[in-house]
């Protein structure tokens, strides 16, 4: 057979554990139930009958009941309860199964027929009427009973031993156990909150019992309210010095946040200058660092070109071979070695300008000459007695009038040697340490002439070395430093 909700009446299936209950299990459950409701349990005393019982002055229970009036009703009962018609607690045996059809058809017929009283399958409540509880029916014995008889008879035993112990009709499925569940429990926190309600008032019961106990006279009463009446006064007096103490602190607290808001300008002008100082400040290192960087290198440039010789640059002297040299240009003619006149002329036209360069140096004027320095084509012109202009150059043409013009050229060395005789007796007077190896008298210098005409290549080109070689010592003087 198949067992429904009493309460949702869907069908249920019952768990295995039910359908085989043992004997002794059957015992444990129906001594964990509570007792059968008798008839002293159905009458419920009201609250106010409670309130009149209670030993009370009758000031604390016009309290109570104003504050009962006040207070909002328990609980609305759940939908499930409100369906519920009250009656008198019933019998096991008036309870029904609903068996189906094809349950009805394998029922032995052996079976003895008991009567049941069927009623409603819906929850029981309490009823004010007095019910004597009747006493369970004897379960008839069978001999040989079926699994399926044997089955029901546990199950219907069980499910009519909780609804005679309880006020609800069973078997119930999960759903509507959770809601019987929470309903109880709600029930039960209001029933926890109605008894904290009445173990309050029962304190204040017992403490105005105590007052009225206490007997305070009269005269101990207005001396105790004078005493408070001082204390009040008291209380006042103090009240309002706090209160011109509050004033007065609250005068001196604008004052100081006056005082501090002016602090803050000043102090925010402050770092406004301060900042700008430090911009300025950052912008003045930076330049003073640029400055600084373009002095050492103006420095190092400096050094640098102080250290040059310009000079030697410009005119370098050196020798190939048994020529003297001067910026590379060969300066005499020996046999086997043709040298150009315009190499030569050349090389004269460089070594006027050196002796020209240092004389102007120096700031020495030459006596009776002046150089007139034109490249390949320079001269020396004399500017006293018999005014003449010598050409500082040669040729290797051999007609008459290139003769003529070689006695010339002679002429112009001699006047170039008496130039440097000159500037080199200037130089001893201004240093007597310096030293050139070879001497100059007249037309010779170390012994050699400067003339080309009636003289050997060899000796003429050797005094033009000599030459050479003495306007390299007065360059070098020249260019020291402490010289010049």
């Amino acid at each position: 057979m198949n067992f429904v909700c009493q309460q949702c009446k869907q069908p249920l299936h019952i768990d295995a554990s039910l359908v085989d209950l043992t004997p002794s299990a059957y015992d444990l459950v129906a001594s964990s139930l509570p007792p059968a409701p008798s008839a002293s349990h159905g009458r419920q005393t009201s609250g106010a009958e409670k309130l009149a019982q209670l030993p009370a002055p009758q000031s604390a229970k016009s309290a109570w009941r104003n504050s009962v009036q006040g207070a909002p009703s328990s609980p609305v009962a759940s939908p499930t309860q409100r369906r519920q018609p009250p009656r008198a607690p019933a019998h096991p045996s008036e309870s029904f199964v609903l068996l189906q059809d094809s349950v009805i058809r394998n029922i032995p017929t052996q079976l003895p027929q008991t009567s049941h009283a069927k009623r409603p399958s819906f929850s029981k409540g309490r009823s004010s009427a007095p019910a004597q509880p009747a006493p369970p029916p004897e379960e008839p014995t069978h001999p040989n009973p079926s699994p399926l008889s044997h089955h029901l008879r546990s199950s219907l035993r069980l499910f009519n031993l909780l609804s005679s112990r309880t006020d609800l009709d069973h078997p119930l499925c999960a759903e509507c156990t959770h809601i019987l569940l929470a309903t109880l429990t709600r029930q039960l926190e209001e029933t926890k909150k109605e008894r904290d309600g009445y173990i309050a008032f029962e304190k204040e019961v017992k403490k105005e019992k105590d007052r009225e106990g206490s007997g305070v006279n009269r005269l101990e009463a207005e001396a105790k309210i004078e005493r408070l009446k001082d204390e009040e006064r008291l209380a006042i007096e103090q009240l309002k010095t706090a209160e011109r103490e509050r004033q007065q602190l609250e005068e001196e607290l604008k004052s100081l946040e006056r005082e501090e808001a002016a602090l803050e300008e000043e102090e925010s002008e402050f770092w406004r200058q301060h900042n700008a100082h430090l911009l300025k400040s950052a912008e003045q290192a930076s330049q003073l660092a640029a400055l600084r960087a373009a002095y050492a290198a103006d420095s190092a440039t400096l050094d640098k070109l102080e250290r040059t010789n310009v000079y030697n640059d410009a005119f370098c002297i050196g020798h190939d071979g048994v020529f003297g040299t001067i910026n590379g240009l060969r300066l005499g003619r020996v046999p086997g070695v043709p040298v150009e006149w315009a190499e030569i002329n050349a090389a004269w036209g460089q070594t006027l300008l050196l002796l020209y360069t240092i004389a102007r140096k120096l700031d020495f004027t030459f006596e009776n000459y002046r150089l007139v320095p034109m490249g390949s084509f320079s001269r020396i012109e004399k500017t006293t007695g018999d005014k003449a202009t010598y050409e500082l150059y040669g040729s290797g043409d051999l007609h008459f009038g290139r003769l003529l013009h070689n006695r010339r050229f002679d002429f112009a060395m001699v006047a170039f040697l008496e130039c440097l005789k000159q500037i080199t007796d200037y130089v001893r007077s201004q240093d007597p340490q310096v030293d050139f190896p070879h001497q100059i008298v007249k037309d010779k210098i170390g012994e050699a002439s400067v003339k080309q005409q009636f003289s050997q290549e060899e000796a003429w080109t050797r005094a033009l070395r000599h030459v050479l070689l003495a306007l390299k010592i007065l360059l070098k003087w020249t260019t020291n430093g402490s010289n010049g």
